[in-house]
């Protein structure tokens, strides 16, 4: 008796749900998906229960026929591959959002499944359901042009599933998070979603173009990240790269604020991990993250969408290119934002200055321009911040005359205007044409300092030193082979290594400037990084690490008084210099307080 035997049809189609449909994420993913495959400008999303008890996706696409319906709940039929038989079936060239086919059936295996479609050249809509597998008939039913898919009871047919289920909350989260990436990549499209009768989100279409992005990236990801972002533009070879990039200035302890996105395609990548992370090493710290949503356009024939069951997770062709285009564009705008920081800098300044940061700003507490009962106490706090002016930790320059050291009659048209003062021998003060700007001397002279060695390295290499005895590493021998592909890479690094018998390399010079340097420890952490994130992060951020310490001690300390033409000097360079707003940690170098920000401090607005 033979011990192979065939899987039933129910137990087939159960096990392909399993791969497709996840969670009620994962269903709700699948089917605004066919919505925007179907030309929707419109997507509404209706959940209960989490998504449990109550999936409900309606648009206003182009919607099926009674014979289309038909189709669309059986396995591996697609309107997504051609129509012209195998010839115009290819998997290597896919340009929508679904292709498999398998979401209606999986879905409708697993849950109590009803479609409500009516076509644009239709006079009447038709309905057709599916429970735990079984098909019913279609029949005629009340719809608008559009699709309207109503999943209840999911996995009611696969009890297993719910108790690896997450609390309704959890569950409701990540739908949202679904959708909310969906609508990210097709600005153009309108979603709602609606959680236990809750309105969780509501977008409207935006225009075509750049503009339109980031008026719905800043709906989604904040209107902090709308102000603070820098667009990006770039193309190599073919491969087009748009969005926008936070600055440094504006970073998040994780890295849930960055997205990316491939053909319109929402997708979790470790490129983007890896890429992001070189780009902004120069600029925070390891634990500090950057908010960015990159765009990539690319032909369908170089990257790889079927490599994951629900096409989370995609493969390039040429993932160097790709990784290259990312850093590169990346670097190219954030050199081009000069010595800007994040306007939320100036936020957090003026939220400390309030003696309750959870209170309401003083217009608040002001009505038809009379004082309230707390302004008398709240004037007194503002003055108690203030109290140490003018006592022995401030001091002030007489204003320049000339313009010899601030370009201009007064230096105020400047963008961080001319130097004021000095307060406790650390914080230059100057003074702008609509604001005042606060100078931390010593973090803003280290960035200075340290974009001057980065600039002498590029010129001359980094250079090497010859280790007397030569170090062997043991690694595994995958380890060993990428690290020996990319000997070039490390040797303009001034690290030089090569392949030494199976699993090992010997390390012959390393860079002069570590000095005493734990040469294994540093080899292993090359080896992780080129396997999680196909870069050699560890030995470029040592290198920034030490132009860092070396910048740190050359640089003007805190606590020395500066002259005028000293402050001035500092203010001239740092707009001269990039990435001169934040320092190596992500810090900001300045802070600017508009004075309509002022005057609402003391009540003034």
């Amino acid at each position: 008796m033979s011990r192979i035997r065939r899987l039933s049809e129910g137990t087939i189609n159960r096990i392909a749900a399993g791969e497709v449909v996840e969670r009620p994420a994962s269903a709700v993913k699948e089917l605004v998906e066919n919505a925007l495959d179907a030309g929707a400008r419109h997507i509404d999303v209706v959940i209960d229960g989490g998504g449990r008890d109550l999936i409900r996706v309606a648009d206003d696409g182009f919607g099926m026929s009674a014979e289309e319906l038909s189709l669309a709940i059986e396995r591996h039929a697609t309107s997504k591959l051609g129509a012209d038989g195998d010839a115009h079936e290819d998997l290597h060239n896919i340009s929508t959002l679904g292709f498999r086919g398998e979401a209606l059936p999986s879905i409708g295996t697993v849950a109590r499944l009803a479609i409500v479609s009516r076509a644009r050249d239709d006079a009447n809509a038709h309905r057709i359901s599916v429970e735990g597998g079984h098909v019913g008939a279609i029949e005629p039913a009340p719809g608008k042009t559009g699709t309207s898919v109503e999943v209840r009871d999911l996995f009611y047919a696969t009890p297993a599933r719910l108790k690896f289920m997450k609390s309704e909350r959890a569950e409701a989260l990540a739908v949202s998070d679904v959708v909310k990436r969906l609508a990210m990549a097709n600005a153009e499209t309108g979603f709602t979603l609606t959680s236990a009768g809750r309105t969780l989100l509501r977008l409207d279409p935006e225009l075509p173009g750049a503009s339109g992005r980031l008026a719905r990236l800043g709906a989604i990801m904040g209107r902090d990240f709308a102000e603070n972002a820098l667009a990006i533009d770039a193309v190599r070879e073919g491969i087009g790269l748009s969005g926008f990039a936070g600055l440094p200035t504006y970073n998040r302890g994780t890295a849930q604020m960055q997205f990316l996105f491939v053909n319109g395609r929402p997708v979790r990548d470790k490129l983007i991990v890896g890429a992001v992370r070189g780009a902004y090493a120069d600029f925070l710290a390891r634990d500090r993250y950057p908010a960015v949503a990159l765009f990539i356009d690319i032909d369908p024939a170089d990257v790889d969408v079927n490599v994951h069951p629900a096409k989370a997770e995609v493969r390039f062709r040429d993932s160097g290119l790709v990784r290259g285009l990312i850093v590169g564009a990346l670097k190219h705008v954030l050199a081009g934002a000069g010595h800007r920081a994040s306007t939320t800098v100036a936020g957090a300044a003026l939220g400390a200055l309030r003696p309750d940061a959870t209170a309401a700003p003083m217009s608040a507490y002001r009505s038809q321009g009379a004082p309230s009962r707390g302004f008398a106490e709240e004037r007194g706090a503002w003055q108690g911040a203030f109290a140490d002016i003018g006592g022995h930790g401030a001091r002030v320059e007489p204003v320049m005359d000339s313009d010899k050291d601030t370009g201009s009659a007064s230096g105020i048209d400047r963008p961080l205007g001319v130097a004021r003062g000095q307060l406790h021998e650390t914080y230059v003060v100057a003074q702008t044409a609509d604001g005042i700007v606060i100078v931390d001397q010593h973090a803003a002279h280290e960035r200075l300092v340290y974009e001057r060695m980065k600039k002498a390295m590029e010129a001359q290499g980094v250079a090497r030193q010859m280790l007397l005895i030569p170090q062997v590493v043991d690694l595994d021998e995958a380890e060993a082979a990428r690290l020996a592909a990319r000997a070039e890479e490390l040797a303009e690094l001034g690290f030089v290594l090569e392949a030494f018998g199976t699993g090992a390399v010997i390390v012959r010079e390393v860079p002069a400037i570590f000095g005493k340097l734990d040469v294994e420890g540093l080899v292993r952490d090359l080896a992780d990084d080129l396997s999680e994130l196909d870069e050699a992060l560890s030995l470029k951020e040592r290198l920034e690490e030490v132009c860092g310490t070396i910048a740190c001690h050359g640089s003007v300390r805190a606590g020395r008084r500066l002259t005028a033409e000293e402050m001035n000097a500092l203010l001239r360079e740092m707009e001269a210099t990039p990435h001169s707003g934040q320092c190596n940690h992500g810090r900001p170098t300045y802070v600017e307080l508009k004075l309509a920000d002022i005057e609402r401090l003391f009540g003034r607005r």
